[in-house]
């Protein structure tokens, strides 16, 4: 096991920690295997937040995946994603035919996921369905299924494992609540 990192949020206790998160991890790509055992999986990582969980479950799931990216942008930005989504980067491999698996940090809104579900059916897979660690379910404005949930989250903003808050603190090995009233002019979370 890996030392902690030494950059933490200052005053803050992790929301989930990264033992918790390790075995969030685990469990979801056992549920995984059952659902895509013999199957033609793609696993598609939305980039940028998506890659620690992404490699994470790669590395745990024992059926084989093809691994591959997305980015999307939306315009709005900080913590009020908005309504305008466009793909930045666009998967490469063929998916025609192939069960497809979204891997997100995080749902909130449900708008980029079920934006990319639309884009991804036009490329005729056999299925879509959704890995998200975090399920927070506060702002959803789209309907979905979560199909593989991690934690449930009823509301708050968190940052960490991926997830950030202006593109910082996305390395930090837990996931903690970040009140955003702390720090609306400048995210600082210091060093400790």
């Amino acid at each position: 096991m890996r030392p902690p990192a030494k950059f933490t949020i200052v005053g803050r206790r992790p929301l989930y920690t990264a033992e918790r998160i390790r075995g969030k991890v685990a469990a979801l790509a056992r549920r995984i295997e059952r659902a895509y055992r013999g199957s033609d999986l793609v696993l598609v990582g939305v980039l940028n937040g998506g890659v620690p969980f992404l490699a994470d479950l790669a590395r745990e799931l024992a059926v084989p995946a093809r691994i591959d990216f997305v980015r999307v942008r939306s315009y709005g930005g900080g913590s009020d994603p908005g309504k305008r989504i466009e793909v930045t980067k666009d998967v490469e491999i063929d998916v025609a035919g192939k069960d497809v698996l979204i891997v997100e940090d995080i749902v909130d809104t449900g708008n980029t996921a079920a934006f990319l579900r639309r884009h991804l059916e036009k490329r005729r897979p056999a299925s879509i369905r959704f890995c998200v660690l975090v399920d927070k379910r506060e702002r959803r404005k789209a309907a979905l299924d979560i199909d593989f949930a991690g934690f449930r989250l009823k509301k708050g903003f968190v940052v960490g494992y991926g997830m950030d808050y202006g593109e910082q603190y996305r390395q930090l090995p837990q996931i903690y609540d970040f009140p955003l009233t702390c720090c609306r002019k400048r995210p600082d979370g210091g060093r400790g």
